[in-house]
């Protein structure tokens, strides 16, 4: 069923529900106009973890066109980071199904697992095969469904209420935003327009990059000393170690020839 948006269209541009959403060039007196929707709803997700393994928790942020936010984050006890972005996303397209979204757009901070998902990278860490493969057979369920990579400073929300969830905050499933800036809901539900605003936004620093992999490697000896080195295989710590680095952009490209 096509769904309209209907506003009240002047000078100022288009009056919606919340006010004015989409700045016009018109002197067009005030009418009302109606519009078709737009029938893609949006996602972003978010995993969190506090050691390798830690506690750990996921966040899901859906705007449906018209529709109000809804959002979802818990922890997951144990587990690693990796392990935390893939329950997200997993949680959020079984939350996407139940509310019969038929095309999804799903932004993530985890490059590794977007590109992992989107057959770039292969996944031969066991134990996010069982989550790979479960988010691959849910993916297949959509009529449309994309999976792309952005910053973490674009995915604020998801990652607030994963970190409030870990503080013993969860949010459950399909609930409203509980503590939403000004202008914030409008926002999320138009953040995948994030191309050009992708461009402008500063790479992390190095102070904090290399504070993050010194947390994984702290984190890492930890264990290693206490229950010995087979308790987390290396491959998952340069997994880990991969993502930072990967996900601040200091990893090298190969140049083109």
């Amino acid at each position: 069923m096509q769904r309209w948006q209907v506003g009240l269209i002047g000078p100022m541009g288009l009056i919606g529900p919340n006010g004015v959403n989409r700045l016009l060039p018109t002197t067009t007196p005030y009418q009302w106009i109606a519009k078709p929707m737009s029938e893609t709803a949006t996602m972003h997700i978010d995993g969190a973890s506090r050691g390798i393994p830690g506690p750990a928790a996921y966040a899901v942020v859906l705007a449906r066109p018209g529709m109000p936010v809804l959002e979802e984050a818990d922890t997951i006890g144990k587990a690693t980071n990796n392990v935390a972005e893939y329950t997200a996303l997993v949680e959020g397209l079984k939350l996407a199904k139940e509310l019969e979204v038929k095309k999804l757009s799903v932004f993530s901070d985890s490059e590794l697992m977007v590109k992992q998902m989107n057959g770039i990278y292969r996944v031969k860490n066991p134990e996010l095969m069982d989550l790979y493969l479960e988010a691959k057979k849910l993916a297949a369920g959509f009529e449309k469904l994309t999976l792309t990579h952005i910053r973490r400073e674009q995915n604020a929300r998801a990652d607030a209420i994963g970190n409030d969830a870990l503080d013993g905050k969860p949010r459950k499933r399909g609930s409203p935003p509980l503590a939403v800036e000004p202008g914030e809901e409008r926002s999320l539900a138009a953040s995948h327009h994030h191309t050009s605003h992708q461009e402008q936004v500063q790479a992390p620093s190095d102070a904090r990059v290399r504070e993050e992999a010194l947390m994984i490697l702290r984190s890492t000896a930890e264990v290693w000393a206490s229950r010995g080195p087979d308790a987390v295989p290396v491959e998952v710590v340069w997994e880990q170690l991969w993502s930072v680095m990967e996900e601040a952009g200091v990893l090298k490209k190969p140049k083109k020839t």
